[in-house]
């Protein structure tokens, strides 16, 4: 049975189960397998970019709320500011974390960047980065994982069906399913970055 949407999918998985009772606890298999697909994959289509304005004086600003983790960060201009990165500790042991400059480190503490030096001015930070999908529901019906990775979703919600069902035997099968379509997937999605084009080294802008 091909399934593209929710409600498919919780019927996929029944069927996988062979089990017709189980339809909030089968939401939960989802629920937990977009969390780990959250922790484990990262493909382009889950790339998308924000511009955030500094304020002057103020040494944060905060992560956006479906962030999981950076492709880029810089500062626009001409020529574009790029930022390193630097662990907290060293950042905050920095003398440059405690004047306002043009920022040339960042770091990332709870559910914020910091920035070192402080921005002396409302620079505008552009970012780009891999964002958690929206989670499936009977209202959103497919998101990123649905359209992109079917399978890896469902090996993900069978594993986690299993220890529920106190069928032990069947975890190992669809954990090693689930990481074949992982490596797959990451192996298909760095591909496609480097194809057509011979690489190349290029010099960042600072």
């Amino acid at each position: 049975m091909a399934f593209t949407t929710y409600a498919q999918l919780q019927s996929t998985i029944a069927d996988y189960l062979a089990r017709s009772d189980l339809t909030s606890q089968i939401q939960d298999f989802i629920s937990l397998a977009e969390t780990r697909l959250s922790r484990d994959l990262r493909i382009r289509q889950m790339l998308t970019y924000t511009t955030i304005t500094m304020t002057a004086n103020t040494a944060s600003v905060t992560i956006p709320t479906d962030f999981l983790s950076i492709r880029d960060i810089h500062i626009v201009g001409s020529p574009v500011y790029a930022l390193k990165y630097d662990s907290p500790s060293n950042l905050f042991r920095n003398t440059d974390s405690y004047v306002t400059a043009l920022p040339k480190f960042y770091t990332t503490v709870g559910a914020q960047f910091l920035f070192s030096p402080i921005p002396d001015s409302a620079y505008v930070l552009q970012i780009l980065y891999y964002a958690k999908p929206p989670v499936l529901s009977d209202t959103n019906t497919s998101n990123v994982w649905l359209a992109n990775c079917p399978d890896a979703l469902l090996y993900a919600a069978l594993a986690e069906a299993e220890p529920y069902l106190m069928n032990d035997a069947r975890i190992a099968t669809w954990a090693a399913l689930y990481d074949k379509s992982i490596t797959s997937l990451t192996a298909s999605d760095d591909s496609s970055e480097n194809a057509g084009s011979p690489l190349a080294i290029t010099i960042a802008a600072r």
